[in-house]
């Protein structure tokens, strides 16, 4: 039922154990990865990744067990590992299918979804019928801020699909991402008619948060929680109906929350790293906002609040070039401007400074003639 979609995707994200392939005159190369691969199955990951180096010994360019021990290093949280051993078997093996996929999971579990993309890709264009890397690669997009191509993505492949809920659910949260709220609820129906879920409360919550509704935004969120506490997004969605409606210590506590069910979840850090900067606790505010840059690197609110810690902590030179790379982005950023001329000023570079401190007169001018022409 719809609970199957709960957690997102991570029930689809176990990376598998291969069966080795004989290399040639290499019976204890067989022998030692047989005993690794037992290991594995039975949950010595410790084991398993200690047998599999001594594989590798015999034959270190056996896919199989490069791959093994890339997964046994996943199930350990070590994915710089993982990583390391699926790249070294795509060096040998480039069109290993099954590798890349749990190379580009791997980048996935460790909020790096920037990175999954790649490899998504390539696995969909060498098997486009492999059914889980088109949802994987819809939720890198969402986590990335871009719904639009989640929505290309999945929408021209329904008939694939079918009426699988997770399909619904990922496609309905890119719908009302894009504020298409008509055809989002075509997709909340349709994980209603299935009965009461965590997801669909979830969905019915991000509709009433897009509409600005925060109480009833906060009603169904609360019961998706209700039903499922470690919905990925869910405690974020939250977080946001409880900063509209004022009370932002909970909300920290709610975003606080999703992070430990997501990690990858870039509102989340966002959205902390703001609140401890507030508090001026900078260095607790970095290691979120440097992971929410991580996981969607040109979002100007994250480099923003970034550049504006390093000003307040004496990094001035560093603040600066951020400052010039964010208002070349969006030159009618008025706060960025304000901080880049502050920036100039401790750097002791005055005309710089006298050039923005002029940019900021101008820009505020245009609002204040677009305001007067409105009323």
């Amino acid at each position: 039922m719809a609970r199957m979609i709960c957690a997102l995707l991570f029930a689809l994200l176990a990376a598998q154990p291969l069966l080795a392939q004989s290399p040639p005159d290499a019976a204890a190369f067989e022998r030692t990865f047989a005993r690794a691969l037992e290991m594995q199955k039975a949950g010595d990951y410790v084991g398993a990744i200690e047998t599999y180096k001594a594989a590798l010994t015999i034959d270190p360019k056996g896919v199989d067990a490069l791959s093994n021990l890339g997964a046994a290093y996943v199930h350990l949280g070590q994915f710089e590992d993982a990583i390391a051993q699926y790249k070294t078997a795509l060096e040998i093996d480039p069109g290993h299918a099954t590798v890349r996929m749990n190379l580009a999971l791997a980048y996935y579990k460790s909020a790096r979804p920037n990175e999954a993309v790649g490899p998504l890709k390539t696995v969909l264009a060498a098997a486009p019928e492999t059914k889980n890397a088109y949802l994987i690669l819809a939720d890198c997009y969402l986590q990335t801020g871009r719904p639009q191509e989640a929505v290309a993505l999945l929408k021209p492949r329904e008939a694939m699909f079918g009426g699988d809920l997770a399909f619904a659910y990922v496609l309905g949260t890119a719908l009302l991402q894009t504020n298409d709220e008509k055809q989002g609820q075509i997709y909340i129906d349709q994980i209603f008619k299935a009965g009461e879920s965590a997801e669909a409360h979830l969905l019915m919550g991000v509709a009433y948060l897009n509409g600005f509704d925060y109480a009833s935004a906060k009603s169904e969120l609360e019961r998706a929680l209700q039903l499922n506490s470690r919905l990925p997004t869910a405690n974020s969605a939250h977080g946001r109906a409880l900063l509209g409606l004022g009370d932002q210590p909970a909300a920290e506590k709610a975003f606080r929350q999703e992070l430990s069910v997501n990690i990858n979840d870039f509102e989340a850090n966002l959205m902390v790293g703001s609140m401890r900067k507030t508090n001026q606790d900078f260095d607790d505010a970095l290691l979120y906002l440097n992971r929410a840059l991580a996981i969607h690197p040109g979002d100007l609110s994250a480099r923003k609040l970034v550049a504006s810690i390093k000003l307040q902590t004496g990094a001035v030179e560093e603040a600066a070039k951020m400052l010039e790379a964010i208002v070349k982005d969006s030159p009618d950023s008025v706060d960025a401007h304000v901080q880049l001329a502050t920036a100039y000023n401790r750097l002791k570079r005055k005309d710089d400074a006298a050039r923005e401190q002029e940019i900021v007169n101008r820009l505020n001018r245009e609002i204040q003639a677009k305001e007067g022409s409105r009323r």
